[in-house]
Order: C-alpha cells, then structure tokens, then sequence
C-alpha cells in the first residue's frame, strides 16, 4: 500500500518538480508541451506557458526569469511575458535528448542530456539490458549555461545524467562549500563534484552506489545531508546519503521518476513507465504527496 496521498492525476509525464519564487509547485508535463504551477494546499492548477516541443527541467534567473529546458531541439528557452524565448543552445553538448536541470542562486544552469536513445535501446533488447554486467552506455556532456546564455561543458562522461542537487560540502574544501550530486541514471549510481566559485566543477567522485537496491537514479532532491531519490523502476522513492545508506522509503502507487521538497512535503511525480509509447497517448501521470513531519 502507498504511503502517499494522489494530489493531481491526468498528467502523460509529469518532470522536473520545483518550488517556484511564489511558493508553488512547478513542474513540465512532456507530451501536454506544458509548464504547471500547483498550488499544494488548494490543489489549484495553472498552465503557465504552453508551446509546441518537450518541456522538462526548470529553474529560474536572479530576476525571477523561469527557464525551461525543451528537450528536442537541445535548448534553454526564458520566459518572456507569454513567449519562451532562446536562452542557450546546447545542442553541440547534448548528444540526445536534452533533460533536467538545477539553476543555482547565480542563475548558471546545469543541463544534463540521455547521450542516447534509452527508449529506442528498450524497445529493441528490454530493460533488463541495463542490468547486464557488459553494458556500457555512451557517455554523455553535462553542460553549464551561464546567466547570459553562453555554453561549456563541465563534465564528461556520464551515464545518462539526470537529477542534480546542491548540498552543503561536508569536507569545506570546495570553493563555494558546496558539492553538486548528480544521478547518473543508467550506472546506478549518484556521483558529486566540488563546486568552484564560478560554477565550474571539480573532484568527481561516486557519491552513492544504488545498483544493489535496484535504484536505477531519476529525479532527485537535497534534504540536509542526503538526497531523495526518485527510483525509476519501482515506484518508490528512497532517502539516500553519502556511501549509500538508505534512510528512509516512501512508497508510491505507481513508478517514482521524480521529487522535489518542497515545505514540509515530499513531492512525487509517477507514471506507469516512462516510455513515450505508453505515456504520450494516454493520461496516466500523478502527482503524489508525502508528509515528511
């Protein structure tokens, strides 16, 4: 049985939850080509902006500028009154799909991307591919979006980046005293990097190993000095801290790909699967919500 309550249901695939400036959720819905904002005490819901592309990732500028990422064409776009606008592009980093995203208080953006066809790969030889001990996934960019839009890569290499969280650094050695955590999705593990004082990153390392938990990391959020951790094939999320102890289990009513924290509330966007062909045609996405207090 679930641990959540359903907040909000009819969505395809909902991604990218955040707690906007005015205390609302945030949060894209892939296949409706819209960007929400829910009210969790009301359940009141408002499309904010709607265009004809993929939204995902959101984060927002020193100025209150939301950004979206728009994954097929590989861009950031700004909200500008009514219309999404050019921010970046990365489509000379991002390899596939462009994905989630974290903007720091500076406004810079970190933007990962599939770096191949996950769907298509699936589709053809199954899941249980993921879980072979000889696959090895094309490596993917993770770039970072400066507030004027220009593009670096920070990062190299990763696997299937996805879900990033800012944490305090325990160690105080990083220039900003703090280390991003970030899901590397289809290597079953979440890695961390010393985060300098211009946005650059430095010191990888494994952060987590989720593989023996069947976590295969999605959407994750920083609570204190660990993260919630979205599992992507099991409708669970799971608190997770450095070295890999699981803390805490939060069932959900169908697969878990991503959360946020918002107050007092984990927040938990689930769908039956991820794969466009079951999702794009149908409304099967929920919003769940877990009292953390």
């Amino acid at each position: 049985m679930a641990d959540t309550s359903v907040l909000r249901d009819g969505l395809h695939f909902g991604e990218g939850p955040r707690r906007g400036p005015d205390g609302r959720l945030y949060y894209s819905d892939f296949y409706a080509g819209e960007v929400h904002a829910l009210d969790l005490t009301t359940g009141d819901d408002e499309v904010v902006v709607a265009f004809d592309g993929q939204p995902s990732g959101l984060g927002w500028l020193p100025d209150g500028h939301l950004l979206v990422v728009s994954m097929l064409d590989r861009t950031v776009r700004r909200l500008e009154g009514q219309d999404l606008v050019l921010h970046a592009d990365i489509s000379d980093v991002a390899t596939f799909h462009a994905n989630d995203m974290l903007v720091d208080s500076e406004g810079r953006a970190y933007v990962g991307n599939f770096g191949f066809d996950l769907h298509g790969l699936i589709d053809d030889v199954g899941i249980a591919r993921l879980l072979e001990p000889d696959f090895e996934p094309q490596g993917a960019a993770l770039a970072l979006v400066q507030p004027d839009g220009s593009v670096s890569v920070v990062a190299e290499d990763l696997k299937f980046p996805n879900g990033m969280a800012l944490l305090p650094d325990p160690t105080g050695e990083s220039e900003s005293g703090n280390i991003l955590v970030i899901a590397e999705t289809v290597a079953f593990q979440l890695s961390s990097f010393s985060v300098d004082r211009n946005g650059s990153l430095q010191n990888r390392r494994v952060w987590a190993d989720v593989k023996e938990f069947g976590i295969a990391p999605d959407g994750i959020a920083g609570d204190g000095d660990g993260v919630w951790v979205a599992a992507a094939l099991q409708p669970a999320v799971f608190r997770v801290t450095e070295g890999g102890k699981i803390t805490n289990k939060v069932e959900t009513t169908q697969t878990c790909f991503a959360v946020a924290v918002v107050d007092d509330k984990l927040v938990c966007l689930t769908a039956p699967d991820s794969n466009p062909s079951v999702v794009k045609p149908d409304r099967l996405g929920k919003i769940e919500i877990y009292e953390l207090n």
